[in-house]
């Protein structure tokens, strides 16, 4: 049985200002009707004394910690720059204006 119909589809698509033809509203409201049988399969098996997870395997954090630094001297960064004036980077004018 269908959960999706087409009129649901191209209604969904009008609100959203998309111009579906025909055999595009026929082939989404297929592939979403797919979709949500196996949303509806997935919550068949979910049953309470099994967790929920965002991912299938268990992920660790793989940052440094957050120490704080002295921060370079300004001298020492302007140094490595192409251009710099009065202690900044100079780039080159993108915006027109003065």
């Amino acid at each position: 049985m269908s959960t999706i119909s087409r009129d649901e589809v191209a209604r969904v698509a009008a609100l959203a200002r998309i111009d579906l033809r025909d055999d595009e509203v026929d082939r989404l409201a297929g592939e979403l009707d797919v979709i949500v049988d196996s949303i509806a399969r997935v919550n068949e098996v979910a049953t309470p004394d099994v967790p929920a997870t965002s991912h299938p395997l268990p992920l660790t954090n793989v940052f440094r910690e957050d120490v704080p630094a002295p921060a370079l001297p300004v001298a020492d960064v302007l140094a490595a720059a192409p251009d710099a004036q009065d202690g900044r980077f100079a780039v080159p004018q993108i915006l027109g204006e003065e």
